[in-house]
């Protein structure tokens, strides 16, 4: 049986793509590590965020839609996203460095048991930096050009959140059909890791009655959990399908191939390849510094680029 190696990455709205690359870039010091565009609608930015390259379980994405409202917060929806530092210190280096920037921030508290600094970017999104379980993720890769000493570098992807009606639901999905354990439970909380012990696999769930949040900027669109291949990919559609869900097929993005189905709750959820990975259309030395294309739109790139307003910094 295959089992489920942790997150992939996680998907956001942002209205403002070149006030969300100096957030994750000049504030985060994440690398942006891939710009290009929604393959659904190539008019809009997808901008993916993370580690040296990109590695799976770093990967912070964002769609740009310049129309789009506020967030109206409720519930059956991913409602915060945990990000990894190594030590205790890097919390306090991080609320330093977030009152410098004018970041809304928390004091140092703990989230599901762990050390913690709640903070929000420009546009309402909610995130968590944690404690990690050890010096350096594995699979982690340090960017030695980040504005943020090494020492202190976000590393990836921790806890996320899902806040829903229907708490006992999610948790059979999580638990008899993808291997999750359950590492704590309360009426109204539960915790699962992917991986016993570790971090970067982890949900938190939380139960909220009420009306159903309506996305808008700075709400998150869909999670992405890791599969190594295609014949995984194949067999995890085969599980889903065999649940009564019904799933997309298997797509390939170019960067990697995944499918996606929606949980009782209407949460949706991405299970999506390792490979190949960003670094199939570039070099890592300038890895997300130009707009890249899949095969299939490059022929579209003069009208594409004509559309896309630039997010440098001027």
């Amino acid at each position: 049986m295959y089992t489920i190696p942790g997150h992939h990455h996680i998907s956001m709205i942002t209205k403002d793509a070149k006030q969300n690359n100096h957030f994750y870039r000049e504030v985060l010091g994440l690398r942006r590590v891939k710009m290009t565009v929604n393959q659904d609608d190539p008019s809009m930015y997808h901008l993916f965020y993370g580690d040296k390259t990109g590695s799976p379980g770093t990967e912070l994405s964002f769609f740009e839609i310049p129309p789009v409202g506020r967030t109206h917060r409720g519930t059956n929806a991913i409602t915060r996203i945990g990000l990894l530092v190594p030590t205790q210190s890097s919390l306090t280096f991080w609320k330093k460095r977030f009152e410098e920037y004018g970041v809304q921030h928390s004091d140092i508290t703990t989230y599901a048991n762990k050390p913690a600094l709640h903070f929000e970017d420009k546009e309402g999104l909610r995130m968590v930096l944690l404690v990690s379980n050890g010096e350096k993720v594995e699979h982690w890769d340090t960017w030695e050009k980040s504005i943020v000493p090494e020492e202190h570098q976000i590393q990836g992807m921790g806890s996320v959140e899902m806040t829903v009606r229907r708490l006992d639901k999610l948790a059979r999905t999580l638990t008899e059909m993808f291997g999750y354990t359950q590492i704590s439970r309360t009426e109204d909380e539960a915790i699962f890791q992917s991986i016993q012990g570790e971090v970067f696999g982890e949900i938190v769930v939380k139960f909220l009655d009420g009306p159903t949040e309506r996305p808008g900027r700075g709400s998150i669109h869909h999670l992405a959990i890791r599969v190594k291949d295609e014949a995984e990919l194949t067999y995890w559609d085969e599980q889903v399908r065999a649940r009564g869900f019904h799933t997309s097929g298997i797509v390939d993005r170019f960067y990697f191939k995944s499918l996606y189905f929606r949980e009782s709750n209407g949460i949706l959820f991405e299970i999506a390849t390792d490979g190949p990975g960003f670094t199939i259309d570039g070099d890592i030395e300038t890895l997300g510094e130009a707009l890249d294309l899949p095969p299939f739109l490059e022929e579209r790139r003069v009208e594409i680029e004509e559309n896309l307003k630039p997010i440098e910094e001027d």
